[in-house]
């Protein structure tokens, strides 16, 4: 198993690829902290992860809290011993985001703290423990509109995404010599709920898909394997990427229909 033996400590772990990649990650051995502002959800993926026979708890956790995440690193240390992975996975996408006209600036501001913010608590409080235990790996969730525009206008989300890029290679550069890895997965549109109440518009969804080569959204399973392999040694020489799991279009230039 990839993970036998570790710590992950995932946000965002109560839904979508948090909690694929909280049971995927438990079903490679991890015992997963399930770090979450929902308590109800987040409390079901640990009992899922139970049920499966792994190992899992709960902590609630606001990440644009510094204290919040200072208790949820300290949970993993005081409950497993030590924390060796750390997924910073949460993140928010509202349908008031748009362009920069039109977006409100506190939608701007709450985007910004939970998807750039929470990354950098996450590592502000993660890695020290993770040198505590001689080392481990980050993995932070940026999008592919962090590499390239959005098809619909997303201006926090796009800006706060590309923040999460430039603090991942920051923090891959400084730290590679004391034995943490740190990538960012860029995910393209993901069947989420979220993107399906976002997408429920029939045409919304053909404007979104057009532009996906393989014409489909992707499933958030795909996308937890892809942090399972950065999580895990398979990506041992793996440090500062832009990890893209877009379905190729980041690649497209012209999508066929």
């Amino acid at each position: 198993m990839r993970l036998d033996g570790r710590t992950a400590l995932i946000t965002g772990a109560a839904s979508g690829i948090g909690r694929q990649a909280a049971e995927l990650f438990a079903a490679e051995g991890a015992r997963v902290v399930v770090a979450d502002v929902s308590e109800e959800a987040g409390r079901a993926t640990v009992a899922a992860i139970e049920g499966a026979g792994g190992g899992a708890s709960f902590a609630a956790t606001d990440v644009t809290r510094s204290e919040s995440v200072a208790a949820a690193v300290a949970h993993a240390e005081e409950r497993y011993g030590a924390l060796h992975v750390v997924f910073n996975n949460a993140g928010i996408f509202p349908g008031d985001d748009t362009d920069p006209v039109e977006t409100p600036e506190d939608v701007w501001d709450r985007v910004v703290a939970v998807n750039l913010k929470g990354v950098f608590l996450g590592c502000k409080h993660g890695i020290p423990a993770l040198l505590r235990a001689g080392g481990g790996a980050i993995v932070n969730t940026a999008s592919f509109v962090a590499v390239m525009g959005a098809a619909t206008p997303q201006i926090a989300y796009t800006a706060s995404k590309g923040g999460v890029l430039a603090l991942t290679r920051e923090v891959a550069v400084s730290y590679a010599r004391r034995g943490i890895r740190a990538n960012a997965l860029c995910p393209g549109p993901v069947n989420t709920p979220l993107l399906e109440e976002l997408l429920a518009d029939p045409a919304a969804r053909a404007r979104r898909l057009v532009h996906v080569p393989m014409g489909r959204l992707a499933e958030a399973h795909e996308v937890a394997r892809a942090a399972l392999f950065l999580a895990s040694d398979d990506a041992a020489y793996v440090n500062g990427t832009t990890f893209l799991v877009d379905g190729g279009i980041s690649g497209a230039y012209v999508t066929p229909e």
